[in-house]
Formats: C-alpha cells, sequence, structure tokens
C-alpha cells in the first residue's frame, strides 16, 4: 500500500554576507603621550686636521647616521675656504677657526635636515677655543664645542663659567662637548667639576678616548638624556670617536612637512604637448574679439592647462641632500659591507671584528676619495669653456652659504622691502603736474610698428630660456614648440602696441630675498638683496619695445653720451678707461684732479612715475607709445618667495622694474638731464648706470676749487631731490689726485650736516684707484686674491 506524503515547499532567502569595511571618516587623532622622547645620533672627534680628512669625515659621519658631529682641532686656517667647501657635502658645516698661529679650530657638522643658527662669540678666552650654536629644528638645543689646548689650567675654570654663564637655564637643552684635556681624576680638576655641577651640567660616562688610556674627550649633558654610548677607535686619529644617542622631549607643536612639486619634464614629448596646444589654443581670429587682458590671459591657460594634462604635476617630499655624483654602485655595495662589519662588532665587542670593521673603513675611505678625485679630474680636464671650468672652482672652495633664519618669513621680507621704498619716497613732495605740450621742433614717436610672425618667433628663439614661477610652461618648452604658439603671441604683440595696453598679468613680479655675503648675519633683513623674476613673454614684449624705443633716441641722440650702463659696445671697462685716461693726461699736463664718486640709495626703485613720464615726452615718445608706457608703469605689484612660501601682493607705486628688459634704459632716459647740471660747473662725468663718477682737472694753485666742489654738489643733491632720487653723502667718496703735494688745500666739503672729507684710496666699478694713479693698492688687493686662490686651489688638486 502506498501512502501520499504531503510536502510543504518554501522558498527561502540565500544568506547574504555583508563585507564589513573600514570607514576612513571615524579616524581620529590619537593625542601623543607627554613622556615621548625623540632620539637622536651625535659624534664627537678631535680629528687632529681636518684638512687632508674632509672626505673620511663627511663619510664616517653619514656612515654611523649622525645628526651632527663635533670637531675639534680641524686646523682650518681663517683662508682656507677649500675644506670648508669638502665638508660641507651634504652637511652644514659651522666653525671658528684659530685666528693666529697653527692648529686649533672647533666646529658643527650639522645635518642638512636640521636648522640652526650659529651664534657670535659669547666671550673672548685666552685658555681655550670654542664654538656654539642653537638647533632650531627640529627642536631648539644649544651645542657647545670646546678645545683646551694642552698645559695649565690658568683662567680656563672662569673663563668657561663666563661662556656659561650666556645659556640661561630656561629648559633648552644643552650639549658642551669637547677635548678639554684634563685629568679628572688629578686634583686640579676639582674647580671644574664644582663649575659644571653649579650649572647643573652631567658628565656622559665613557671608556678612555685616547690611545693613552685617558679620558680626555668629554661631553657634558643638560636637560636631555644619553644611551647607546661608544668609543670607536680611528685609524687616522690618536683620539676616539665618541658617538651618542640623545633623548628629548619633543615640541608639541607639528612641522609639516615639506613638500615638492614637479613634473617629469624629460619623459614630454614636445611634439604632442605641440598638437594639444595648436588643437586648443584660439586662433588669431578669435583672439580678436577679446581685449588683450583676456586674451593674454586666455592664451597663459591654455598652455598651462595642455601642459599639465600631457606631464602632471607630481608631489614628492622635499630632498634636503642631493647623492654625491661620484658614488658609484659599487661604492655603495662596498658601503653595504661596511655597515654590516660594523653591526657585527657592536655586537660582539670582539677585536677581530673591531679590526676588521677598521680594516673596511679605511678601504673605503680610500676608495671614496679616489672616485671623488676622478670624477672632478674628469669634470675639471672636460670642462667646454672657462665659465664652467670656474663654476666647478666655486663649488669645491667656496662653501655654501649659512641656511636661511627660519625666524623670517617672506611677508616679512615683502614688508620690509616696500617700508624701504616708502619711506626714502616719504620725503619728497608729489611733483607738480606737467601739461602733455609736446615741444615742435623735436622728432616725435608716436605708435609702434606692428610685427611679422617671423619676427616674433625670431625673438622667442633668440633670447636665453630663462624661467620663473610666473611663466605658464618652462621657457624651454615654449621655444621648442613656437610654431604652435607665434600666431597667436604675436596677435597679443601687437594688439598691445596697437591699443597701448601692456598686459595686466605680466605687471607681477617674484622676488627671492639673496644673502648679499655668506658672512653676513642671516637673521637681518637689511642683509638681504631682493633679485626680481618676470615672466618670459613679458621680457619678449618688452624687448620689442626696447628695439624700437632705443633706436628712436639713438637716431636722434637722446642718450647720455657719456652713459656705458646697458649701452651695446660699453661696459665697466669703457667707463674706467674714459675716467682713468682723462685723469692720467692731466698729470701729464701738471694738473691736479678731482675725483668723486656718487652713490644713490635704491635709485632704480625710487624712479618716480610722473616725472618719467613727462621725461618720455619732453623727448618726443607720444601718443600711443606714451600711453603704452603709462601702462607699463602703472599697478605694478610683486610677492615674495621664501623657504616654500610666497608672501602677500604688495603694490610698487614708483620705480623702474628691476630685471626687466626696459627698466635700465628707462632710468637712462631718465637720468639723462643731470649732464648739464654737472656741466654747467666745469666738470666732466661719466656714468655706468646709477653709479656716477665726477672729475675736474685743475692748476695745483687754483683757490676756488673746493668752493666749485660745494656748488656742484649742491645742485646736484638739488636736482635729485626734484627727481626724487637720494643722494647718499655718507656713502660718496672723493678723491684728489695732486702733482704737487706741497700745495696743501683743504678739499673737505660741507653739505648740509653730512661732511665729504679725502681719502687716499676710493673703489670705482670694482677698481681700487689711489691718489698717486699707480694701481698699487689695486695691484696688491688683486695679488692677496690669487695667492688666496691658489692656495685653495692646491688643496683641490687632483
Amino acid at each position: 500500500m502506498c501512502f501520499q506524503i504531503p510536502t510543504i515547499t518554501t522558498t527561502r532567502k540565500p544568506c547574504i554576507t555583508h563585507c564589513r569595511q573600514r570607514n576612513p571618516n571615524n579616524l581620529r587623532t590619537l593625542p601623543m603621550s607627554t613622556n615621548t622622547l625623540l632620539s637622536f645620533s651625535i659624534g664627537l672627534w678631535n680629528c687632529q686636521s681636518a684638512v687632508n680628512k674632509a672626505d673620511f669625515i663627511t663619510s664616517i659621519t653619514s656612515h654611523s647616521r649622525l645628526n651632527l658631529m663635533a670637531l675639534t682641532e680641524t686646523w682650518i686656517k681663517p683662508e682656507d675656504n677649500a675644506t670648508p667647501a669638502a665638508l660641507s657635502n651634504n652637511f652644514s658645516f659651522s666653525h671658528s677657526p684659530r685666528l693666529t698661529g697653527r692648529g686649533g679650530g672647533t666646529g658643527l657638522l650639522i645635518s642638512n635636515d636640521w636648522k640652526f643658527n650659529p651664534l657670535p662669540s659669547l666671550s673672548i678666552n685666552s685658555s681655550f677655543e670654542s664654538h656654539s650654536a642653537t638647533i632650531t629644528h627640529p627642536l631648539k638645543i644649544h651645542f657647545i664645542v670646546v678645545y683646551r689646548p694642552p698645559g695649565p689650567l690658568g683662567n680656563f675654570v672662569e673663563e668657561l663659567d663666563v661662556l656659561l654663564s650666556n645659556f640661561p637655564e630656561d629648559g633648552t637643552p644643552l650639549v658642551m662637548l669637547g677635548d678639554f684635556n684634563i685629568h679628572l681624576d688629578k686634583p686640579q680638576a676639582a674647580d671644574f667639576h664644582t663649575l659644571l655641577a653649579s650649572f647643573d651640567l652631567k658628565r656622559v660616562l665613557t671608556t678612555a678616548t685616547h690611545k693613552s688610556g685617558n679620558q680626555l674627550d668629554l661631553i657634558y649633558t643638560r636637560h636631555c638624556s644619553t644611551d647607546h654610548v661608544l668609543v670607536t677607535p680611528l685609524h687616522t686619529s690618536d683620539h676616539f670617536l665618541l658617538t651618542l644617542n640623545l633623548n628629548m622631549v619633543p615640541d608639541t607643536t607639528h612641522t609639516p612637512t615639506h613638500v615638492t612639486f614637479r613634473r617629469n619634464l624629460r619623459s614630454l614629448s614636445p611634439s604632442r604637448l605641440s598638437a594639444m596646444v595648436s588643437s586648443l589654443l584660439p586662433s588669431p581670429e578669435q583672439l580678436s574679439s577679446l581685449d588683450v587682458n583676456r586674451a593674454t590671459d586666455t592664451f597663459c591657460s591654455t598652455l598651462t592647462s595642455c601642459l599639465d594634462t600631457v606631464c602632471p604635476l607630481s608631489s614628492r617630499p622635499a630632498r634636503t641632500t642631493s647623492s654625491a655624483p661620484w658614488l658609484s654602485d659599487v661604492l655603495r655595495e662596498y658601503r653595504s659591507k661596511l655597515r654590516a662589519a660594523e653591526r657585527v662588532w657592536r655586537k660582539s665587542q670582539n677585536p677581530t671584528d673591531l679590526n676588521v670593521y677598521r680594516s673596511l673603513l679605511s678601504s673605503f675611505s680610500a676608495n671614496a676619495s679616489t672616485a671623488k678625485r676622478t670624477y672632478y679630474h674628469n669634470k675639471i680636464n672636460n670642462s667646454p669653456n672657462s665659465r664652467m671650468l670656474f663654476k666647478t672652482f666655486s663649488s669645491l672652495l667656496c662653501p655654501p652659504p649659512p641656511p636661511p633664519s627660519s625666524t623670517l618669513t617672506a611677508d616679512d621680507f615683502a614688508t620690509f622691502f616696500i617700508n624701504k621704498i616708502t619711506n626714502l619716497s616719504a620725503q619728497f613732495a608729489t611733483p607738480q603736474t606737467v601739461k602733455h605740450i609736446l615741444p615742435a621742433n623735436i622728432h616725435s614717436f608716436s605708435s609702434f610698428s606692428p610685427l611679422s610672425e617671423a619676427e616674433v618667433s625670431k625673438l622667442i628663439l633668440s633670447n636665453h630660456p630663462t624661467t620663473c614661477p610666473l611663466d605658464p610652461i618652462p621657457s624651454h618648452l615654449l621655444q621648442a614648440i613656437s610654431p604652435a604658439v607665434v600666431p597667436a603671441l604675436t596677435h597679443i604683440v601687437n594688439t598691445s602696441l596697437h591699443t597701448g595696453v601692456f598686459p595686466s598679468t605680466f605687471k607681477q613680479a617674484r622676488i627671492t630675498p639673496l644673502l648679499k655675503k655668506p658672512t653676513l648675519n642671516p637673521t637681518l633683513l637689511e642683509n638681504y638683496r631682493p633679485v626680481s623674476l618676470l615672466p618670459f613673454i613679458a621680457k619678449t614684449l618688452e624687448r620689442v619695445v626696447f628695439n624700437q624705443v632705443s633706436a628712436f633716441l639713438t637716431q636722434n641722440n637722446l642718450l647720455d653720451s657719456n652713459q656705458s650702463g646697458f649701452r651695446s659696445g660699453h661696459s665697466t671697462e669703457t667707463a674706467l678707461l674714459s675716467v682713468v685716461e682723462a685723469l692720467r693726461l692731466a698729470r701729464a699736463a701738471s694738473k691736479s684732479s678731482i675725483l668723486i664718486l656718487l652713490d644713490l640709495s635704491a635709485a632704480f626703485d625710487m624712479v618716480n612715475h610722473q616725472i618719467l613720464l613727462s621725461t618720455l615726452l619732453e623727448n618726443g615718445i607720444s601718443g600711443t607709445a606714451r600711453q603704452w608706457f603709462e601702462s607699463y608703469l602703472s599697478d605694478r605689484s610683486f610677492k615674495v618667495s621664501w623657504r616654500g612660501e610666497v608672501s602677500k601682493s604688495q603694490h610698487l607705486a614708483t620705480g623702474v622694474p628691476q630685471g626687466s628688459v626696459l627698466g635700465p634704459l628707462l632710468f637712462s632716459v631718465y637720468m639723462a638731464s643731470l649732464g648739464s647740471v654737472i656741466q654747467k660747473h666745469g666738470f666732466s662725468y661719466h656714468c655706468y648706470a646709477d653709479d656716477t663718477q665726477l672729475y675736474l682737472s685743475f692748476h695745483p694753485d687754483d683757490p676756488t676749487i673746493a668752493a666749485r666742489i660745494s656748488a656742484c654738489l649742491t645742485d646736484i643733491s638739488c636736482w635729485m631731490t626734484d627727481h626724487h632720487l637720494q643722494l647718499n653723502l655718507a656713502k660718496t667718496e672723493l678723491l684728489v689726485v695732486s702733482t704737487n703735494p706741497s700745495l696743501y688745500q683743504n678739499f673737505t666739503i660741507q653739505l648740509g650736516s653730512s661732511t665729504i672729507t679725502p681719502s687716499k684710496t676710493a673703489r670705482n666699478l670694482g677698481v681700487v684707484i689711489d691718489d698717486k694713479l699707480n694701481f698699487s693698492d689695486h695691484i696688491a688687493k688683486t695679488a692677496r686674491s690669487c695667492r688666496f686662490a691658489l692656495y685653495n686651489i692646491r688643496k683641490i688638486r687632483p
């Protein structure tokens, strides 16, 4: 019998497993523990002359991965630039040499990742030498490196007390280290121990630091702890290398990582970029419907967008050091073996492993020196021209400038530069408005001639491809794709010339502050010189105007024939020869001479636009041409670039743009009328840019010369005031070339509150001229410079 069993059928939903994912929005920043420590590696070594061990010192510092190496007995003389330059390879070297005698010298080799300020000599010591610096990043810490020569203590304890008193106990970590040449177990060291204890300085315990078994190299710390103290014998000195870790509480303020943005231009195909620009760039017919400002903006934005598409920007952490060019793959492999041998020795502390490590270290140092010598030997021998040769010498002989001050910002520089000009301009009254009436008896230049595409193309290709951050694309790329951009660029140039409007995009400059001399204090704003950078296309447009205006001024003899600056066929040599030859001829004719060198304060920045435009009108530049110059000078601004940041924009109400093509020409036109003021008093003159040389020859017994000088300088000062220029009488020099010294005349000139006194020598355009015209001072100075250069070149000979 069969039974039917009922069944119930259901549809069951399949089980779906949901994969849980992390939600980055739920992440939160964990607070850093207040007792977290930062650890840095430092070293101390009495190198007993760094002059011939620079490569070894930098190699052992890099190999030991030290952030700072303190050196004593560097034996670097004050005139030696080659050794500091060699030590500055991938490091910053701060040093105090022994000023007299042989030996001595203390310094700090500091990682380029650190920022620091060298401290001036804090006290005058006769018993020891020292060098101090304050690290400002990644945290603040003072370092003092000391070298005391062997012998009685003398005033050492008292002078060290004065030095340490300059570092208040404000919680900032302090490390004092060096070769003290003190036997700590002797009774004479009791006062030394007491002094350091009073400053809360604790000694880092080490084994013997000298091959004789004595502890002469000492390290003292305050407000920081140490560990991993190692003493390593080296084959190149009687003193051993001391290394240790410093542990300190970090600064809780976050320091952003420096990031650079770069394009891989090497992989860029100019033909691909040119094709894209040709397809996207509006035609001249389409641009004709736009005014010159909108056409320029469209042109620049199209170039930038095409470059971003073909070769986009990529970000990467900024690298503070570059790889040594002579470091080959073989040396890198050798260095890896050296580091492995060091780890084995540090782990085992076996004398056999130490000997292996020292042997590899000696071999690596010799191989690295040989590789570096070979690299520079080939580079010097294969230099294509003298410019590249001396650039190579300079990189070897001159240490890099000190690191930029971390306390200064881009806005600090911008404010300082604009305030300097504003304060000088405030001394002058607003010039009277001049009626624009063109004299009928002079030639006129009222409009510019348009350019063909071939002429614009020639200008683009003939100019040096300098690039600044304001360029839409690098200048060498613009030259490479010039056939694609010349039609549009020709339209923009001709439209600007026809309408008398200079594109607003080109009116902004980018300023880079540069330290005037490496020896100056980098924390003072007045020690920096502003270097102005302008777009390449803007300078191309300026060159079009320059060629036409300068041709007009030259043809009509409107430029000062005694101006050698910025003129073809003229230079500082022509300016010097003109003046010196006139003085020599006067001396041959038994006449005495006076040479006056005028100095102006910020001359290019002080040019008044209203006075300049009136001067251009007086010279026949009118109509659209004058309107173009008015547009070119108005509404200009600048920003300062400093350490990766850009300042706020600052408006410029005066001055001609420095770094521009037209600036020097406009300044020459502005100064041209000064010549008639000088010649009115019987003086001759010659100029180079803003450097003006006045000279007058006379019979030795002429009693009116002093009065004539005073009258001439008074009129010059009045002319300067009328033209809003500041004559710096404090830096104005006066030289008397007398044929009869027995006939004494007082040529001291009093102008207002300033006194100009004759001197025996005067520096004129880089040449020292003396009152005998035999150039003995200049020859001696040149000979000293040559000896100095040869002394340093001797150190880098292959």
